[in-house]
């Protein structure tokens, strides 16, 4: 019996380890895609505001494409 729970104890030490590694895996990653997020939005107000820019310029002075 003492072979059994020396085999649990260390079963269960190595699942703590594993468990904390992919906790720092887990926080790493979750960073990582904050950051990523971000220059997402970022990327997403420059573009929507240079389309705003866009929006007016030049439209009203030039002729429908030949297709319309």
């Amino acid at each position: 019996m003492p072979e059994s729970l020396e085999a649990l104890e260390t079963k269960v030490a190595f699942l703590e380890d594993t468990v904390a590694n992919l906790d720092v895996a887990l926080a790493s990653q979750q960073r990582v895609l904050l950051a990523l997020q971000d220059q997402v939005r970022l990327l997403y107000e420059q573009l929507k505001e240079q389309g705003i820019r866009n929006d007016g310029v030049g439209q009203e002075d030039e002729p429908p494409p030949p297709h319309y």
